[in-house]
């Protein structure tokens, strides 16, 4: 199987210490995690995890159920980039000066649909959303104008064939436990190697 880029979706309880317990796993198979974002969701109590990986899909369902097994995590998903519909946040500190003066600086902003947030005698700082090529060729862009700063947020996205968490609520108790995740090469042969 191939790697791919995949957003994960966990649906958890708001418990302290779950980020660490969640970046573990990860960690333990060494796998990058290359964007995470927190927030609440739809339902109140229960947050949301939305977490970007490039690896292969059979890697994905089994750290998914394994992600799943943790106490305060009540599902999770994971899509790839064509089934979700996402953005990314970026904030650009520009000079000001450089702004007023050129006008394909202003196009360029205007272009991307960037906004002005603060603006100072000495640098704008402009904001846009976007996928992370667009705001990577923007950041490319800028960087010959005498970009001062940048900042990316992490990715957020909602899944496009998703009735939302509400309706998957009701569904938990009937729904049988997640597969059991074998770790250890022994653990499937347990009645030829523990017999007595």
């Amino acid at each position: 199987m191939e790697k791919q880029e995949f957003t994960i979706t966990l649906y958890t309880e708001n418990s302290i210490g779950l980020i660490g317990r969640i970046s573990t796993i990860f960690s333990r198979r060494k796998i990058n995690i290359e964007s995470l974002n927190t927030s609440p969701s739809e339902v109140e109590g229960i947050h949301r995890f939305t977490i970007v990986i490039t690896e292969t899909e059979e890697v994905l369902r089994k750290l998914c159920r394994q992600l799943e097994k943790q106490v305060d995590v009540l599902k999770a998903y994971y899509n790839t980039n064509d089934e979700v519909i996402w953005q990314e946040q970026a904030l650009y500190k520009v000079p000001t000066d450089i702004v007023a003066e050129k006008a394909p600086v202003e196009r360029l902003l205007r272009q991307y649909g960037a906004s002005a947030v603060v603006i100072r005698n000495d640098y704008t700082v402009f904001e846009t959303a976007g996928h992370r090529e667009e705001i990577d060729k923007l950041t490319e862009e800028l960087t010959k104008y005498g970009l001062i700063e940048f900042v990316r947020g992490a990715r957020i996205a909602i899944i496009k064939d998703s009735a939302g968490f509400h309706s998957k609520l009701l569904q938990f108790e009937k729904k049988q436990p997640s597969e059991e995740i074998v770790e250890n090469e022994y653990l499937d042969q347990r009645d030829n190697v523990f017999t007595m």
